[in-house]
């Protein structure tokens, strides 16, 4: 499914996730939804929208930079039940891509 690369002496973690929203009517439950994980994780959100450009390649419509204590934080957040069910919901109402990243607090 996918590979986990990991580099020591990191400790933060980070999702990176760019959406097109393609059901405005429904989408807004998928958001309700995680909520509650998110909260569980103690993830913090550092960039919610906005204006942007994409001055190389091309770029979905909303960005979101979501900060996790640690690496291992942010993926047992992804990988958890309660975030799965939420992410049925986005998978019907959104086309989007999700990164999790290592990174230096």
């Amino acid at each position: 499914m996918w590979a986990v690369i990991r580099e020591p002496g990191r400790t933060k973690g980070y999702w990176i996730v760019h959406i097109k929203v393609t059901d405005q009517t429904n989408y807004p439950k998928c958001i309700e939804a995680g909520k509650i994980s998110f909260e569980k994780y103690g993830a913090r959100f550092l960039v919610r929208g906005g204006s942007h450009i994409a001055p190389e390649g091309s770029a979905k419509q909303r960005h979101v930079v979501i900060e996790f204590e640690s690496y291992d934080t942010a993926l047992a957040r992804y990988l958890s039940s309660a975030y799965q069910a939420a992410a049925e919901l986005r998978h019907v109402t959104a086309d989007s891509d999700i990164v999790i990243v290592e990174g230096r607090s």
